[in-house]
């Protein structure tokens, strides 16, 4: 029976020790300008392909790049034919590179909840990107909007109660005292 191991190979040596690499293409801002590189989408991780029994791993462990086989306990890694499959069937049939689906951009005075960190579970209004990983939400704290820097990774998009608030942020008052809409 044909089954998939894990292998573990040494930092930066996946290419050197390539078995089965699944390979991710990444979008990176470099001098100001965004350019796409090619990683690998399990960093230091490989998958072989070995009939059990029949063939043994010792040569994949001491092959160059490789630093180990993955184990738990005394039980190799076995990774089932079905994820594989899928982690093949979504790649790009003519280059075999991966591509994340990123989520929809967020547009300032859109409602956001916070999903993790210290303001977890919070909602609040996105302002702006702040660099290439942060963002600057609205958040209500002590009764005052205070603009805060958070992860990027850590806001989510939120549709429920905060339209309201998030149409109400984007008024204007003008100084005889009335409002109007941005």
């Amino acid at each position: 029976m044909l089954r998939w191991y894990v292998i573990y190979s040494k930092p930066s040596a996946e290419v050197v020790a390539q078995v089965n690499l699944p390979r991710l293409v990444q979008s990176v801002r470099w001098r100001q300008q965004r350019r796409e590189r090619i990683v690998p989408l399990f960093p230091r991780y490989l998958f072989l392909r070995l009939r059990e029994g029949s063939q043994p791993l010792g040569p994949a462990r001491s092959s160059v790049g490789v630093s180990g086989v993955v184990r738990f306990g005394c039980r190799y890694a076995v990774v089932a034919d079905e994820v594989i499959c899928h982690l093949q069937a979504r790649a790009d049939p003519l280059t075999g590179l991966q591509r994340l689906t990123s989520p929809a951009p967020l547009v300032a005075g859109a409602a956001v909840r916070i999903a993790t960190g210290p303001f977890d579970g919070l909602e609040g209004i996105f302002q702006r990107e702040d660099g290439a990983e942060r963002v600057v939400v609205l958040l209500t704290l002590l009764g005052q909007d205070t603009p805060v820097r958070v992860p990027a990774r850590w806001v989510l998009p939120h549709s429920d109660s905060l339209g309201r608030r998030a149409n109400a942020a984007k008024r204007v008052v003008k100084p005889d005292g009335q409002t109007a809409s941005c």
